[in-house]
């Protein structure tokens, strides 16, 4: 049975799609079965960092609307992994994108869509690919979309950054995670100045949200130049921030 990983932020901007490409792409080289969902459906993006312009033919629109069904959906971007490092034997990783076409983002901004028929697909994508983690890219804030992926997840990752309204967001999504019974939750520092004691800031955060600090990710000069061009942590593995997104990997490994 595929382990469910929401990756979250209250407010964007925290990184959060970068950090779950990354994620993704090292639990595929370590031998996993892994699908990255995209269902920041009103503003999709992670599809660049595998790749892919905007022009993407059968996307997670398609199948909620009918078109097709989800592991029709699922573009095998194995070989992006395995351009950059060695890929264990048995290890793929599969990208659910979502539509950058205007028009769909403006269907789906109008009429929404049918967040059960979202949830089946979740399950028949773990299925059907024999997935060992199945990764879902959400979309910032609380919105019903989300609430429907924490609910299902058996590790929450919540992304923030050193701010005091990322701070107070993240406050309202772990309350919400716990009401909801999520297995597993772990916290993301993300963009964080080197000037700052990270051990410290790691014991402020474990104590104010009483959860585990997975990793705390440098603000790098070199990720930021990297302008989702790929994926870093392959790229630059012994990079400061590369080591701590394998960090990521093996707490929800």
């Amino acid at each position: 049975m595929a382990t469910v990983v929401s990756i979250h932020s209250f407010r964007g901007g925290t990184g959060k799609s970068n950090t779950t490409s990354n994620v993704a792409a090292q639990l595929a080289a370590a031998g996993k079965r892994v699908a990255v969902v995209d269902t920041d459906i009103q503003s999709p993006g992670i599809h660049v960092l595998f790749g892919f312009n905007d022009d993407l033919q059968n996307t997670l629109n398609d199948y909620l609307w009918g078109k097709i069904g989800i592991a029709e959906a699922a573009h095998d971007v194995t070989s992006r992994v395995a351009q950059s490092t060695t890929v264990a034997d048995g290890g793929a990783l599969f990208l659910v994108p979502s539509s950058m076409k205007s028009t769909d983002i403006a269907k789906v901004l109008r009429d929404g869509y049918d967040v059960g028929t979202l949830n089946d697909g979740f399950r028949e994508l773990a299925e059907t690919l024999n997935l060992d983690y199945l990764l879902i890219d959400t979309h910032p804030g609380l919105n019903e979309e989300t609430l429907l992926s924490i609910t299902i997840s058996d590790v929450l990752l919540l992304i923030l950054r050193p701010d005091r309204q990322d701070f107070q967001g993240t406050a309202v999504t772990v309350d919400v995670a716990r009401k909801l019974d999520v297995p597993s939750l772990f916290l993301v520092l993300n963009k964080v100045p080197s000037n700052v004691d990270t051990d410290d800031l790691k014991a402020q955060m474990t104590a104010a949200y009483n959860s585990p600090v997975a990793a705390v990710l440098p603000l790098s000069e070199q990720v930021v130049q990297n302008a989702s061009g790929g994926l870093f942590s392959l790229t630059s593995p012994s990079d400061p921030w590369s080591q701590q997104i394998r960090a990521i990997a093996q707490a929800i490994g």
